[in-house]
């Protein structure tokens, strides 16, 4: 023990490298580049492909707070042995659907995006628990921003490298000629290239299994924590009881909610601009094929951004990272607003390197005041209350498109449906930044008043 207490490096764990190791291969997938069409490839609908990620979201939201619970409770090396495993399963139940056949491929998908959500949530806040309490073990709380700064640049990495494959394994003209180059007498078919993203996403799920069940269980001094012998009666009371616990530890506690309520408040705006930037980048001028190029560009400027904000909690106190960071997205999604054609690229760019900053900020300051007893559980909560939020400006932003569009239809009768939806949508992106401020104001009012005077320097 005495010679851990003297590691000259966190990295010198077991547990980081492989807690750096499993978030690559978790988050790495080989198919994001071509998500939306690789579901309409396999012969599914834009409608079902829509309802499916609402299961998916759906899904995260019911199994959060849970699975943040039974990792306390089970212990956290058991259950991303289990993540792992639904990896697995989830990218098995794909790889082999036969395109074309209809309700089948929607209910393997279905199963697919219920599996994946199960996934996402188990692992939610569980590898961040474990890897924060093996530091605690070992002295080295003070290290964990350099650990986040080290795991969202190899993250950054996985996803470059992910993105460049996927999309290229996905484009069976490329592959044939690459193999023509070099004299290969291979010819590859659509219907097998299409599947060699999730073929390789599978590879990453077998390692990321291989890789949990090297992990060990950190010792957080709760002699039988870690026991599932219990019968089902007091797992199920034990399991209420956590839960229960940290939603009210976290209510009672202003400055874990004034954390996650912020967070929350600049991540839903921010991701769901995320998942609009097909649609933006076309009405900006930029032509398709350069999407994927853009997403590696983004990745790579990622791998600075965790440095710049380590530098900011270290020197900077929550406030003013608080501050500074609102009236940059601020700024950010003024200009988005604009659509201003080629540079208007820069400003998303600015959204994805805010929701690198949020996640950073709010890992860091969360897990320092969060009791190891129930740190998943914690950032569990966490993690629903950005699923919440995130599935309401959804629901939100749907509803406000459908509003304008109509306004749109009765103002000009003989416009195409292309004009509608794209005037929509300019439309309603000028508004995020007018939100933003909105919900900050509420957060600033719920939380500040009970902030004042505690001793966490805010």
């Amino acid at each position: 023990m005495n010679s851990d207490l003297r590691l000259p490096s966190p990295f010198a764990l077991t547990n980081i490298r492989r807690f750096l190791a499993f978030r690559v291969l978790f988050n790495a997938r080989f198919y994001y580049p071509v998500f939306t069409v690789l579901f309409l490839d396999f012969g599914l609908s834009l409608e079902q492909f829509a309802l499916l990620n609402t299961v998916w979201a759906f899904t995260i939201v019911l199994a959060e707070v849970p699975s943040g619970a039974l990792a306390d409770l089970m212990g956290r090396k058991r259950l991303l042995v289990a993540t792992s495993l639904l990896m697995l399963v989830e990218m098995a139940l794909i790889a082999w659907a036969p395109a074309g056949s209809g309700s089948l491929v929607f209910w393997l998908f279905l199963g697919n995006r219920v599996i994946s959500g199960l996934a996402e949530a188990m692992s939610s806040g569980t590898d961040e628990a474990l890897a924060y309490d093996t530091l605690v073990e070992h002295n080295m709380a003070d290290k964990w921003p350099l650990v986040l700064d080290w795991q969202m640049r190899l993250q950054n990495l996985g996803f470059i490298f992910a993105m460049t494959l996927g999309a290229m394994a996905y484009d069976h003209d490329m592959l044939n000629r690459i193999f023509a180059f070099f004299a290969l007498s291979v010819r590859i078919e659509q219907n097998l290239s299409m599947r060699l993203p999730i073929f390789l996403s599978l590879i990453f799920a077998l390692l990321a299994l291989l890789t949990t069940l090297g992990m060990q269980e950190p010792d957080r001094n709760k002699p039988g924590s870690h026991s599932s012998t219990a019968d089902g009666q007091q797992g199920l009371a034990a399991l209420t009881g956590l839960t229960l616990r940290a939603g009210a530890w976290i209510v009672r506690t202003p400055y874990a909610l004034a954390i996650i309520l912020f967070a929350m408040s600049l991540d839903h705006i921010l991701r769901m601009l995320a998942t609009l930037t097909s649609q933006y980048y076309r009405l900006i001028g930029l032509p398709e094929s350069v999407f994927g190029l853009i997403g590696s560009a983004i990745a790579v400027i990622g791998l600075v951004v965790p440095r710049l904000a380590r530098a900011m909690v270290t020197k900077w106190s929550p406030g003013m990272n608080l501050l500074v960071l609102s009236l940059a997205m601020l700024v950010v999604l003024v200009l988005l607003g604009k659509f201003i054609p080629y540079y208007g690229v820069l400003p998303m760019a600015g959204s994805f390197i805010g929701m690198m900053m949020v996640s950073f900020f709010t890992s860091h300051y969360l897990n320092a005041i969060t009791s190891s007893a129930q740190r998943a559980t914690v950032l569990s909560f966490k993690g629903m209350a950005f699923n919440i939020a995130y599935g309401c400006i959804g629901i939100g932003f749907a509803a406000l498109i459908r509003h304008e569009r109509l306004l749109l239809t009765e103002q000009y009768p003989q416009a195409g449906d292309a004009f509608l939806a794209n005037t929509a949508f300019k439309t309603v992106i000028s508004w995020f930044p007018w939100y933003l401020v909105l919900v900050l104001l509420v957060v600033c009012l719920l939380t500040l008043p009970r902030l004042r005077g505690k001793q966490q320097a805010w």
